[in-house]
């Protein structure tokens, strides 16, 4: 099973029968993505084994090849499956928005609540340029189609800068939730050593006033400047 593959939201295929997995085979390879999304974010993916993800599933070690040939073959469909759920719960928040701006700010609050709840984001996404270059490039180029897509339907209604290039845009805001992320969320520790559970209020209204002012609508005479 290739990353393409695994891109796929419905029909999964037991890699060792050749059958779509049933309710139950889907629900145990769904633990054994929750162990492995644990032993890789803990030990990173040279110090990981399967043997520790089986352990920490508490699934059998054949088991485990009923749904993955490898370390290599569950680690991507890992990446994929964070993809899947961030790029949900992006757009879960944005369901009720009324205008671009709102959706941005919606969607920029869901990304950053699962990044708190699922800190193993950074650090399998990460590792993906040297373990499967090929899903890495899938994980960004996945957000940043729905990304531009919404772009360019907003610049059609006038609620985004008719200027801007709705490629470039959802690149740069995408690679600024990431840092942001990463700087205020990963890195951050309070007195205790913990990590926060949500980001600083503060923190994100700066960075939402910066992507409301580089998005908005200008202008005619500002547009041709």
């Amino acid at each position: 099973m290739t990353p393409d593959d695994l891109l796929q939201d419905e029909g999964l295929i037991s890699p060792a029968t050749g059958r779509p997995l049933t309710k139950r085979g889907e629900a145990t390879r769904l633990r054994l993505l929750e162990a492995a999304e644990a032993v890789f974010a803990d030990q990173g993916y040279h110090e990981a084994s399967i043997v520790k993800i089986t352990e920490r599933a508490g699934i059998g070690l054949g088991t485990f090849y009923l749904y993955f040939d490898s370390k290599q073959s569950i680690f991507e469909a890992l990446v994929i499956d964070l993809n899947r759920r961030v790029r949900h719960s992006m757009t879960a928040a944005m369901a009720g928005a009324t205008s671009r701006l709102e959706a941005e700010r919606a969607g920029f609050e869901g990304f950053f609540q699962f990044t708190a709840a699922h800190p193993a984001l950074y650090r399998v996404v990460r590792e993906a340029e040297f373990v499967s270059p090929e899903t890495l490039r899938l994980h960004y180029t996945r957000i940043v189609e729905g990304y531009e897509a919404g772009l360019r339907a907003a610049q059609a209604v006038g609620d985004v800068d008719e200027h801007l290039s709705p490629e470039v845009a959802a690149w740069a805001l995408m690679g600024m939730g990431e840092l942001i992320g990463m700087r205020f969320l990963l890195w951050e520790r309070d007195e205790s050593g913990r990590p926060p559970a949500h980001l600083d209020p503060a923190v994100f209204d700066g960075m939402m006033r910066f992507i409301d002012n580089a998005l908005a609508p200008r202008r005619a005479s500002e547009g041709q400047q």
